[in-house]
């Protein structure tokens, strides 16, 4: 007796499922703006008494740049107080928040363009599969994009700035003070010359500002990251932070900013302290500077300048990473 084995058809095998990945979420661009604010804040408060040096050494003539700078801080606390060293520090702290928010922002938004653009031509899946990382050249030129929605509010707090500080500069002098304050000084500049008066110098902000961010951001993403692989923190890793190479590699991304754009700052700075009429404009500025003092007048201040560049810098930075890493659930 024979068995007949029932057989049942085959069914095809099923192809394996695929594990779905999940597209790597951006930052929130309203973090890095609410974090690039702080740090600004934390730059102002800790650098603002050297700025007021360095301006009076741009603007003062021969008796300001021939002085040392801690006898000119010492000068000024024993002259004016605490208060005369933080001269004029309204302008750039009302405006310098959210300077460096807008910088920070647009920062960001500039390395999302150039990585839009370094995977032209790909498809979302091969998106996901191959992680993109900027180079120093595409990290570099975010930062010159950052320079240019930011120059929109640098231009006329730098102006007001340069104004008060001068001020009180030929008050020390025995002069009179023309303006009581940040918001007189912005009205009476209004009254005189306009919109136009108050933007004045803001081609010379952006011949600083654009090779300035270049070597600011490209200097502290390269350091930062060099620093944290010797201490063997993965520098690409979300929350690992490592507070001495932020605040290193913040402090000398402000100096070599700050190298790079001293020359076209010195220019900025005589330019919108002049009175009305006095240049044609910087190139005017530029002639006239090089006449009278030569090329080193172009490196005039530079030693405050560096001196604030660091500290002042590293304050930034440390203030804009621990807050994007206490914002980190906006992401």
């Amino acid at each position: 007796m024979t068995t007949k084995l029932e057989t049942k058809p085959t069914q095809p095998a099923s192809p394996p499922k695929l594990e779905e990945k999940e597209a790597p979420k951006s930052e929130s661009a309203l973090k890095s703006f609410i974090a690039g604010g702080v740090g600004g804040a934390c730059c102002v408060l800790v650098g603002h008494p050297l700025d007021l040096v360095k301006v009076r050494m741009q603007t003062g003539g021969a008796s300001s740049s021939s002085g040392s700078v801690f006898g000119m801080l010492s000068n000024t606390l024993r002259k004016e107080g605490v208060k005369g060293l933080y001269r004029g520090v309204s302008a750039p702290l009302t405006a310098v928040s959210p300077m460096f928010a807008v910088s920070f922002w647009s920062y960001d938004i500039g390395q999302r363009m150039v990585k839009s653009y370094g995977q032209r031509g790909l498809t979302d899946d091969e998106k996901l599969v191959m992680p993109y990382t900027l180079s120093m050249t595409e990290i570099c030129m975010a930062g010159a994009i950052s320079a240019i929605p930011t120059t929109g509010i640098m231009a006329p707090s730098e102006r007001i700035k340069c104004l008060l500080q001068v001020q009180a500069n030929e008050v020390e002098k025995g002069g009179k003070a023309r303006y009581t304050g940040m918001v007189d000084c912005a009205k009476q500049v209004l009254k005189e010359g306009g919109m136009a008066s108050l933007y004045k110098g803001t081609v010379a902000t952006l011949a600083r500002d654009i090779p300035g961010t270049i070597a600011y951001f490209g200097t502290y993403e390269w350091i930062k990251k060099s620093l944290m692989k010797m201490q063997g923190i993965d520098p690409n890793k979300k929350g690992e932070l490592s507070v001495g190479a932020v605040l290193t590699a913040g402090g000398l991304a402000g100096m070599a900013c700050w190298t790079v754009g001293i020359p076209a700052d010195v220019i900025k700075s005589r330019y919108q302290t002049a009175p009305e009429g006095k240049y044609g404009g910087l190139v005017d500025v530029y002639k006239a500077l090089i006449k009278e003092e030569g090329y080193a007048g172009l490196f005039r201040g530079i030693r405050p300048a560096l001196m604030r560049a660091f500290p002042a810098n590293a304050a930034c930075f440390l203030g804009m990473e621990v807050t994007r890493k206490m914002l980190g659930f906006m992401d």
